[in-house]
């Protein structure tokens, strides 16, 4: 489980029992100062004090002023829910934080993120002038590596998010899939399967970065190799809400292969086609014949109706005289 999923967790599960942390706070009282500090409000102005003035105060625990931190520039995540955010900075109102977030420092009074973009965020919109942090050592390669990690062990982290996580992992920190796979406890197959989805056409990514679509379904379109057909399948897919089942029968049973004529096999004879003059001059003679208005309808394959028309039951009565053999 990823610190920020546990850290949420943990948030949300004392916010839900308002005596909780002060409960904690009792038990942790005899543990020491570095479990102690995890709590809200056992941060005071000597730990406030030491990260403000220390050059480099390496895993250490205390607040920070938010505006003394800057965004993580590595950050995976584009898209944080407006609506969780917000419930969550009002949590934050009643309950504090209650796990520390993660920074590395750049200066005096000056550190980056490395995780917990979310409780900063909401505490920004709490209101909240400092916030606990836990200071660590990390350098520009170690800060990608570690946000990307991260955030690729959330759950709710959509599946083109992981992808160009797991690219990033391997372009910008030179890890082969194999240690890649190790680092992110998920084996080679699995990697790999990720990032054939970002192969597919931008609109397709949309759509399973939305969840338009599920990650079945994109596994059973990246089988066809036309972008086209995967788009047009795509489509369907929307339009008819087609199951993952489905596509794969559909692919399954050729869909997007072309098909290579088989010259042994015989191929039905085209049907004679009946001139327009020949079609009229017969509707004549059989409306002369019974006396009503025939018409004669062609089809497919030779096949085709013949529509006679009567104006009352004595005139169908009579029409059907004629029709029955002498």
């Amino acid at each position: 489980m990823s610190v920020e999923k546990n850290n949420d967790k943990i948030q949300a599960a004392l916010n839900a029992n308002p005596g909780a942390a002060s409960v904690a706070k009792r038990r942790l009282g005899g543990l020491g100062r570095g479990l102690n500090a995890l709590i809200e409000g056992s941060y005071d102005k000597p730990s406030e004090h030491l990260l403000a003035s220390t050059p480099n105060p390496v895993s250490s625990v205390g607040l920070i002023p938010v505006g003394h931190i800057e965004a993580n520039p590595y950050q995976p995540r584009t898209h944080f829910d407006q609506e969780s955010l917000a419930e969550l900075a009002d949590s934050i109102k009643i309950q504090g934080i209650i796990q520390p977030v993660t920074v590395r420092q750049l200066g005096t009074n000056s550190y980056q993120l490395i995780s917990g973009e979310r409780r900063l965020q909401a505490s920004k919109l709490a209101g909240l002038d400092t916030i606990p942090a836990y200071v660590r050592k990390a350098d520009d390669q170690q800060m990608l590596e570690m946000a990307l990690i991260e955030n690729i062990q959330r759950e709710n982290l959509n599946a083109i998010e992981i992808a160009l996580s797991y690219q990033r992992l391997l372009s910008e920190c030179s890890l082969r899939q194999e240690d890649l796979g190790e680092r992110v406890g998920k084996n080679r197959s699995t990697v790999t399967n990720y990032l054939r989805l970002l192969k597919l056409p931008p609109s397709i990514q949309i759509g399973l970065r939305d969840s338009v679509i599920g990650m079945g379904h994109a596994r059973a379109l990246i089988t066809i190799e036309d972008p086209q057909l995967q788009v047009d399948l795509y489509r369907r897919i929307v339009a008819e809400d087609l199951s993952v089942r489905r596509i794969e029968e559909l692919v399954r049973n050729g869909y997007g292969r072309a098909e290579a004529p088989n010259s042994a096999s015989p191929q039905p004879a085209a049907a004679p086609v009946v001139p327009v003059a020949e079609l009229r001059r017969t509707e004549r003679q059989l409306t002369d014949h019974f006396g009503s208005k025939v018409q004669l309808r062609p089809g497919a394959q030779g096949r085709g109706e013949i529509k006679i028309s009567f104006d009352s039951v004595e005139d169908m009565q009579r029409i059907l005289h004629i029709l029955q053999p002498a």
